[in-house]
């Protein structure tokens, strides 16, 4: 709506732009550089609410998310995945990081048996950091996220939950550039790459 008033477009096409935007700045199509670590992995879960009767991990109704923060270089991975379990944990995990790297998770057991140097913290036993053995980082991008799931966009569908996820990326991950290398990257990956409203909307 800020955009739709600033620049004097529809709604809808203050929409339809802010979402070609967020598919340029999708770290994924661009970057193949790996995490040489230490690495913060885990996942969280957007959208839904959760029922009182349910117990565990992966409320009902609720989409999961999996992330990742290079501790070196402060660069974050996430996607939308369809399961948090452990073939999507070692598959995301063994694309994006260096075999030689570290990695941090909490207990949960989608993170078991990790072909990587793997330590994990117990969240279930009120344990928060051992060390060097924490996954604060990668949670506090998560609460960004949140925060702006509730108090900026109210309510995100399933279907662009992971653009807005690549949004979040990018701001973090291009967060000490120049305003205009901002643009200049923005404006060169919109090369090539079309969003047509009707694929938007189908």
């Amino acid at each position: 709506m800020k955009l739709h008033r600033d620049i004097g477009v529809s709604q809808k096409t203050a929409w339809h732009m802010l979402h070609r935007i967020r598919m340029a700045w999708s770290v994924e199509s661009d970057d193949d550089s790996n995490f040489d670590g230490p690495v913060e992995v885990d996942e969280t879960y957007v959208g839904g609410k959760k029922k009182p009767h349910i117990i565990g991990r992966g409320p009902v109704g609720k989409t999961p998310v999996i992330g990742m923060r290079d501790r070196a270089t402060g660069r974050i991975r996430a996607r939308v995945v369809e399961k948090a379990n452990q073939e999507t944990a070692r598959g995301f995990i063994s694309e994006y990081v260096n075999p030689n790297a570290t990695v941090y998770t909490d207990e949960s057991p989608i993170y078991s048996n990790l072909p990587f140097r793997h330590k994990a913290i117990t969240h279930s036993v009120a344990e928060w950091v051992n060390g060097q053995t924490h996954t604060n980082s990668i949670e506090s991008f998560w609460s960004m996220l949140k925060r702006a799931h509730k108090g900026v966009f109210h309510k995100i569908s399933n279907k662009h939950l992971n653009r807005y996820v690549q949004e979040f990326v990018a701001k973090r991950n291009m967060r000490e550039m120049d305003t205009l290398d901002q643009m200049e990257m923005t404006v060169a990956r919109m090369i090539g790459r079309k969003l047509p409203y009707s694929e938007l909307t189908a």
